[in-house]
């Protein structure tokens, strides 16, 4: 016997309605400090300070110190950031530019969040409640709620810096980082109500409200994407480029590795031994030919 279509549609909502779920967000303050926070350590990590090693830097941060972003993430954060980006690329960072060679200036250009958000299914409405406040024996009809099948958040955490080096006494442009942007991602994804299923650059692997995903879930959802690499760009503004200056500091590094440090101890080759040998054999022969003849005893 076969059930009426009407019955089975009746059925599968209700089966449908069973299985579905809620999930809510309910506060972000901790996701947007890390997409901001990540989004810095992205830049941060794409500077290379290499050119300027071991030299006496100072950094410049006139035109960050006014930055004030969410919550732990400001001015302070992207200062500091820097400054261990210089030191690990043995730069020999000063407290003052009077003691420094070179100063380096930095500057942000975009430091916060965004939040977009699509839902499939009908959206909340009000639109019979207008209509029919306009008929005056008309019943109230109420807000027609929300009712989607599925939801996903997206947020994007965005920063911007630019780096460059000059000499401090003769203003001579030395190096340039070029301007560097970075995003950061966290995604939520909701379906029948149940989630937040959340992926992007903030987490280490796939996490469902909160809590990490274990394999092997975590391996398909995580899957491989392939990117191809961007390509270097032309020597311009917005790109890194090394002055002469810097060609000139390289070589003197170049050439201090190869002179001999007076307090490191050299062990001689075979070559040198049998050399140093026969310098001895020599200074000795020569100490024999001229010392005093003994007298003869009587």
């Amino acid at each position: 016997m076969k059930l009426p279509f009407r019955i089975l549609t009746s059925l599968l909502v209700a089966i449908v309605a069973g299985l579905s779920g809620c999930g809510k967000s309910l506060q972000q303050g901790g996701t947007e400090q890390l997409l901001t926070s990540n989004a810095v350590d992205r830049v941060v990590s794409q500077i290379d300070f290499t050119p300027l090693s071991g030299q006496a830097v100072y950094l410049d941060d006139a035109y960050i110190k006014n930055i004030k972003g969410f919550g732990f993430v400001n001015s302070e954060y992207i200062i500091s950031s820097l400054r261990q980006q210089i030191m690990a690329a043995n730069c020999r960072l000063q407290e003052t530019p009077q003691t420094a060679d070179y100063i380096i200036e930095a500057r942000v250009g975009a430091l916060g969040t965004d939040m977009h958000e699509v839902s499939y299914g009908i959206p909340a409405t009000n639109a019979l409640s207008t209509a029919s406040s306009l008929v005056p024996t008309a019943p109230p009809m109420p807000t027609i709620p929300e009712i989607s099948l599925a939801k996903r958040a997206h947020h994007i955490g965005a920063a911007k810096i630019g780096v460059f080096a000059y000499h401090k006494e003769s203003k001579e442009p030395v190096w340039q980082a070029g301007v560097k942007s970075g995003r950061s991602r966290s995604r939520e994804a909701w379906f029948l109500g149940i989630g937040p299923l959340q992926t992007g650059t903030i987490y280490d692997g796939p996490m469902f409200a909160g809590a990490r995903i274990k394999r092997p879930i975590r391996d398909i959802l995580l899957g491989t994407y392939k990117t191809a690499p961007e390509p270097t760009p032309p020597v311009k503004y917005d790109a890194a480029h090394e002055f002469p200056l810097a060609k000139q500091l390289e070589q003197k590094r170049e050439i201090k590795s190869l002179e001999p440090e007076s307090d490191k101890l050299f062990y001689a080759s075979h070559e040198e031994q049998v050399k140093l040998k026969e310098l001895a054999d020599q200074a000795a022969n020569l100490e024999k030919a001229t010392a005093p003849a003994e007298e003869p005893k009587q």
